[in-house]
């Protein structure tokens, strides 16, 4: 097509790149961000909702993260923070675990 500029797939990002050269991995890649940040809520969020509005928050984690999804093609970090997010919040809740037991043992 004449009117489209070619894109250099080789300059973009990993994840762009991952997309750009198969696009069927773009519903994976957008699953993915959404189950991070379900895992990041979860971990991060410290009192348990009712069902009700567990489904409403996963509703809108499930469009925001349509907008996180093409932040991310655009070369943003997405992923990598939601990592590195998790990992973060994922030792937070283990040392306050550890913690618990502790004080519940002495």
């Amino acid at each position: 097509m004449e009117g489209r500029p070619e894109i250099d797939v080789e300059s973009l990002s990993w994840l762009p790149r991952i997309v750009a050269e198969n696009p069927d991995m773009g519903i994976w890649v957008y699953l993915g961000i959404v189950a991070l940040s379900i895992l990041v809520f979860n971990l991060g969020f410290a009192r348990k909702l009712p069902v009700l509005k567990l489904v409403i928050v996963y509703i809108a984690l499930f469009i925001g993260c349509i907008v996180m999804f093409f932040l991310a093609l655009m070369g943003a970090p997405i992923v990598e923070v939601l990592l590195i997010s998790t990992a973060v919040l994922g030792v937070y809740k283990l040392r306050m675990l550890q913690r618990k037991r502790e004080e519940a043992e002495g």
